[in-house]
């Protein structure tokens, strides 16, 4: 699978993929996926960290600011917390067909936790 391009709708907070699927001896097809920035945050790679992640949580209103390429590494997707991860053609791949049990793991998880998707809203005293 590869990524022909992008479109970010920042109104609807998604962002649909237009791949094609390399298959051989087939003539090459193109499909568009679509992923919330909220699954794409939440399911940010970390490949430098070897322990347990603790539960992404108040993402439910991040925003995707920019992808910018780095080459046979992948894409930068950039959020508007302060967030950026290199997301390869072949994990986009896994998070486009393992959408649906990822994220019901995900809602799951935050429930036993008690945490939230909703956005948190830091107030300080002056």
């Amino acid at each position: 699978m590869t990524v022909k391009h992008f479109i970010i709708n920042k109104t609807d907070k998604t962002l649909s993929l237009q791949v094609d699927l390399n298959q051989v001896k087939i003539k090459t097809q193109a499909k568009c996926y679509l992923l919330s920035f909220e699954y794409l945050r939440i399911s940010s790679p970390n490949a430098n960290s070897k322990k347990p992640q603790a539960i992404i949580s108040h993402k439910k209103q991040v925003q995707l600011l920019a992808i910018e390429s780095v080459g046979k590494h992948g894409y930068r997707f950039i959020f508007d917390d302060q967030h950026s991860a290199i997301y390869s053609d072949d994990y986009l791949k896994k998070l486009i067909t393992e959408q649906e049990v990822r994220w019901q793991a995900y809602l799951d998880e935050l429930k036993r936790s008690g945490h939230s998707r909703e956005a948190m809203i830091m107030i300080k005293e002056v």
